[in-house]
């Protein structure tokens, strides 16, 4: 059964993240996926004036990896592998990484994400492997609902 109080949770801990001041992000988490959302803004864009590669990098691997934190209720879980695929530039509007959970074992879980732009176009992909690690979920790292 779909823990809600365990995704609100997981929410609020992503968004008091000090990087998330930066990207300004939005997150909607659910059993085995999540979904980011980055506006696109200038202080984003690498010299040729089109978003940094770091940009999707970071949506793919936050929505990969609360797909995955969404499965484990106890422990933030650890990105050990992150690959990337970006295959088209964006210069405005916003991204949208939609991550889901593919395969779990008792050692670890496998995550893959796809970026769309405002126009629903694909403009990366990617996958990581993610495994529970020591720090418990913890109103102190803000995983809490106030």
């Amino acid at each position: 059964m779909p823990n809600e109080e365990h995704f609100r949770k997981l929410e609020r801990m992503y968004l008091s993240a000090l990087t998330n001041a930066y990207y300004e992000p939005a997150i909607r988490i659910e059993e085995g996926r999540a979904q980011v959302r980055i506006p696109i803004a200038p202080k984003l864009f690498h010299a040729a004036g089109a978003t940094h590669g770091a940009v999707y990098c970071k949506a793919i691997d936050d929505a990969c990896f609360f797909a995955a934190n969404s499965l484990v209720e106890d422990a933030f879980v650890l990105t050990t592998q992150l690959n990337v695929y970006l295959t088209r530039a964006v210069t405005g509007g916003e991204i949208v990484a939609h991550g889901k959970v593919v395969f779990q074992s008792k050692r670890f879980l496998l995550a893959e994400a796809v970026v769309t732009d405002s126009e629903d176009r694909e403009v990366a992909r990617g996958s990581g492997t993610f495994v529970p690690g020591k720090q418990r979920l913890t109103p102190e790292i803000g995983y809490a609902l106030e």
